[in-house]
């Protein structure tokens, strides 16, 4: 008997919301757990990162848990890349404190993207001196975490330092610490120059990150005026079947957040996807 699909989704892709009705949401659409950035969908109750502590953890987390809802992915957007070393501090610091929060929270993985060296794109990205940053960035990042028994979630994106799985799997070889896991999002993955080769894209991106993999973002793109956008799961060029395969049988029961796609497209969307799980 194969396992079944767990699907989750970002809790601020349904914007901001009361408490009991995000949690009402999430039930409406079977989903089983979330990734939650609490600023994004609660920002009068952190009015800064210095605000958060061990009650606000609990008063979310316990909500989700009598909800039936895990925090898969504590969200901590921040730029630990940033070309200003006090910004970059402070990046560091406010991951710190969710790492810190993390199981007051349920959870025991916060994630981030690696962010950019400086506003919007910017080739400064692609040079090795902005992945030595975002690898001495990590380093820190990781040796906190091993403190408190949590886990480091890294995800690629284009047009940041990290914006390969090539590069991925580099990271992981300079970090060489179990507390350090990938979150994976091949449509973060897909550019102009090489979307038509998706597949292969999203092959390499499975062997070699395999196992250290914790949670895969499900997004969808498609090509605009010659750009990437990004569209509703289902809606776009995004081959889900080798991803969908890749949950149902070499990692049963990992964790699938939907990301960017609006509220009033979740339900065709999360039958998309079942349907799709249910074939591969």
């Amino acid at each position: 008997m194969t396992a079944p699909l767990h699907l989750g989704i970002r809790a601020h892709d349904f914007g901001q919301n009361p408490l009991t009705e995000l949690t009402a949401k999430l039930c409406r659409y079977h989903f089983t757990h979330i990734q939650f950035a609490v600023h994004k969908s609660f920002p009068e109750s952190v009015p800064a990162i210095s605000s958060l502590s061990p009650g606000t953890a609990a008063h979310f987390g316990d909500a989700f848990r009598q909800a039936g809802i895990r925090i898969a992915v504590l969200g901590c957007y921040v730029n630990i890349v940033d070309s200003d070393p006090a910004q970059r501090t402070l990046a560091l610091d406010a991951f710190s404190t969710h790492l810190r929060l993390a199981r007051d929270f349920g959870a025991s993985l916060v994630g981030t993207e690696t962010g950019s060296v400086g506003k919007g794109y910017t080739t400064a990205n692609f040079t090795e001196e902005a992945f030595q940053q975002a690898v001495v960035s990590v380093q820190a990042m990781v040796a906190e975490a091993e403190r408190f028994g949590v886990t480091v979630g890294i995800e690629a994106g284009i047009n940041h330092p990290l914006h390969t799985a090539q590069l991925a799997r580099r990271l992981l070889t300079q970090v060489p610490s179990n507390n350090l896991q990938i979150i994976l999002d091949c449509a973060n993955l897909m550019t102009v120059d090489n979307y038509r080769q998706q597949d292969a894209v999203i092959a390499e991106a499975l062997e070699l990150l395999s196992d250290r993999i914790a949670v895969i973002h499900l997004k969808d793109y498609t090509i605009r005026d010659g750009q990437i956008v990004i569209v509703p799961v289902g809606q776009g060029l995004l081959n889900f079947a080798p991803l969908l395969h890749y949950m149902k049988y070499k990692r049963p029961h990992i964790q699938g957040i939907l990301e960017s796609t609006p509220e009033e497209y979740l339900q065709e969307s999360t039958d998309y996807l079942r349907k799709l799980y249910d074939e591969v």
